[in-house]
């Protein structure tokens, strides 16, 4: 899904393409604007000439009626015109927002580690949405402003070849000038939008954490970290309109000094008698007049230094690739399959393994119930199943299908999981349970709602599955949240289950409720079991003991617990929970 890197051209026709009469429309109401600008100052040297020659008076009011009448057209077509360059620029924005948003979702958890919420949300959103001018107008506003140049220029040198020659010699200089400028903004803006990032990377993490952040008395620390990056945003910022001012100052200096010589060349055109008042006013109307495009030009050019730093931040995001390639398309196996590990090893950073030569069987339908301490690999199995992660090393088929073979897609919904961190949006009880997918009918989500042990709490709320949720189930009850997630994998009916210390959060009553639930989810299923509590091991039909990501012990659960010399008898014997730790 990911959009390839294109030269600013390739970006502007790309996502200008699907809007081509709505550009169209733009483009000839910026140039008939540009042509009532053009022929204004025409219709008022008429008007002074034909006053000063003491003509009828309704000649005068025809001209003044004239020129009002394309004053109101020129202004209804900057109205319309500015309706239509932010429609445009919005538009093929957002459908930029939507292609980069795509690409860093197909993007691995390491890139996600890396990279903060608020980091990429700034990306999302501040870098597309500044460049939604560059869509809707900026080649036009050049071209255009371009041709008004050169039409001014023109109807100049029709007066007095020196006249034209002159204003030709400084605009020349004025356009040399800024182009040289053109660049000076740049590095300083990209800093910038780098600070920005990294300061609200740290205020979604830091507010998200905050209840944390205040029990443990760290609020003076984080305020002090606020006021270092905010520093740094405002020092970057401080350097680029510094930058910027550089321009503009430059800028106003050369359109006074263009004043100032159309001043001057009035002056002596009308002593010399080469030019009527008329056509004096004409001449230092169309010298001010000059300064709109050499000005509109300047901004754009201070546009684009931003544009530059926006877009060289959003080629970074498309060059990063995702090291999890899809599969071909391999078919997963439409009932419980077996589940094997072949020497399996992966570390997380070079030199650091989390599982060492890693090989096991579970046969289809079975379940396997792995134990082990905090950091010995159990939830890395989950991650590298759902191909979160590749293997450094080996093999891992569900049925006789390599998992890399399969696409994806397929693979995510071949398996189901149920973790003890429930993330629960702020959406309907609907839209929580079906993650937004409106094919899943209502007598299904009722249906599985009683299953769990729900339809208490469900008879409780006052809009049934229209109820909206807070962000991460505020108001309800951890038991309540983790059912909630039970609910979800049944309503995805997966073919492989995973419940990674799903009932460590449930209280002894609500984790009755989901005994029966969790005997009929893992029927004719293959399952994992990573649990903390003996009730939940007791379910396992094998045992799976990992030892520093090595395999300490793999065996049928009724044989090892009768075995006194196996290692799962004694942890019956002495109890899971200071093994677990």
């Amino acid at each position: 899904m990911s959009t390839p890197l294109k030269p600013y051209w390739n970006w502007l026709t790309h996502y200008l393409q699907p809007q081509w009469p709505q550009v169209g429309l733009l483009t000839v109401l910026i140039f008939s604007n540009l042509g009532l600008q053009l022929v204004n100052p025409l219709i008022l040297r008429y008007f002074i000439d034909t006053a000063i020659s003491g003509k009828a008076l309704p000649m005068l009011i025809t001209t003044a009626l004239v020129f009002l009448g394309m004053a109101l057209l020129s202004q209804g077509a900057l109205v319309s015109e500015a309706y239509l360059g932010e429609l445009i620029g919005g538009t093929a924005a957002n459908r930029l927002r939507i292609d980069l948003a795509l690409h860093c979702l197909t993007l691995d958890l390491s890139f996600h580690h890396a990279h903060t919420p608020g980091e990429l949300i700034e990306r999302l959103d501040g870098d597309v949405g500044a460049l939604s001018n560059f869509f809707s107008r900026f080649v036009i506003y050049v071209l255009g402003n371009l041709l008004l140049l050169i039409g001014i220029l023109a109807v100049l040198t029709h007066e007095d070849w020196r006249l034209g020659l002159g204003l030709t010699g400084y605009s020349l200089v004025v356009l040399l000038v800024l182009n040289g400028l053109r660049h000076t903004a740049v590095p300083a803006w990209t800093t910038t939008r780098e600070a920005q990032a990294d300061l609200f990377g740290f205020l979604e993490e830091r507010l998200f954490s905050l209840q944390v952040i205040r029990t443990n008395g760290a609020g003076a620390s984080m305020l002090r970290r606020l006021y270092s990056l905010m520093r740094r945003v405002f020092q970057s910022e401080q350097k680029a309109q510094v930058m910027n001012a550089l321009v503009i100052n430059t800028t106003s200096f050369l359109f006074g000094l263009g004043s100032a010589l159309g001043l001057g060349l009035g002056a002596f055109f009308f002593y010399t008698g080469r030019a009527t008042l008329g056509t004096v006013y004409m001449i230092f109307y169309y010298i001010q007049l000059l300064s709109t495009p050499l000005r509109q030009i300047t901004d754009q050019v201070q546009d684009f230094q931003q544009v530059h730093a926006n877009l060289n931040r959003i080629q970074e995001l498309y060059q990063v690739q995702r090291a999890i390639q899809d599969g071909p398309g391999a078919a997963l196996p439409a009932e419980a399959s077996a589940i094997t590990f072949q020497d399996v090893s992966f570390s997380y950073n070079a030199g650091d393994a989390v599982l060492r030569h890693l090989s096991f069987h579970v046969p289809p339908g079975k379940v396997l119930g792995i134990l082990g301490r905090t950091g010995s690999g159990k939830t890395t199995l989950a991650r590298l199943l759902f191909r979160l992660y590749d293997p450094n090393q080996g093999n891992i088929l569900i049925g006789e299908v390599d998992i890399r073979a399969a696409r994806l897609a397929d693979l995510r919904q071949h398996i189901g999981m149920v973790t003890q961190e429930v993330q629960l949006f702020n959406a309907t009880v609907r839209d929580n349970l079906t993650f937004f997918d409106p094919a899943i009918p209502d007598e299904q989500i009722l249906q599985v709602i009683s299953e769990v042990g729900l339809q208490t709490w469900y008879r409780t709320l006052p809009n049934g599955l229209d109820t909206k949720l807070a962000t991460g189930g505020v108001g309800l009850s951890a038991g309540q949240a983790q059912l909630l997630a039970f609910a979800r994998v049944f309503l995805r009916n997966p073919r492989l289950i995973i419940l990674d210390e799903a009932s460590s959060r449930l209280d002894p009553a609500t984790e009755q409720l989901i005994e029966r639930a969790v005997d009929r989810l893992l029927q004719d299923r293959t399952g994992l079991i990573i649990a903390h509590h003996l009730a939940t091991i007791q379910r396992a039909d094998e045992i799976l003991i990992l030892e520093d990501g090595q395999l300490g012990e793999y065996g049928d659960r009724r044989t090892l617990m009768v075995d006194p010399l196996s290692h799962f008898y004694r942890l019956l014997q002495t109890g899971l929970g200071e093994f677990l730790v």
